[in-house]
């Protein structure tokens, strides 16, 4: 571990301290938490992890031709009607 320091409010200090007694905890470990929930809230998502997780999913599927045909038709007509092309 490396030593930091921060700044806190009076407030944010003493319910951190009120926090730690009610709970046995250390206050040094409940600021590592709530910085490692931070973190991971702002973790960039792995697309290619997500992408390999859903590959062949819709392998049996046999009306998309259909269905990209229907969406691409849409596509075009919202065009038409908002951009007058």
């Amino acid at each position: 571990m490396v030593r930091t320091q921060i700044y806190l409010t009076d407030e944010q200090k003493r319910q951190l301290a009120r926090l730690a007694a009610a709970s046995g905890r250390k206050q040094s470990e409940m600021i590592r938490e709530a910085i490692d929930g931070y973190l991971a809230e702002r973790e960039p998502t792995d697309w290619k992890a997500a992408f390999e997780a859903v590959r062949g999913m819709w392998a049996e599927r046999d009306d998309l031709d259909d269905f990209v045909r229907d969406l691409r038709a849409e596509w075009e007509r919202r065009l038409e009607r908002n951009y007058r092309r």
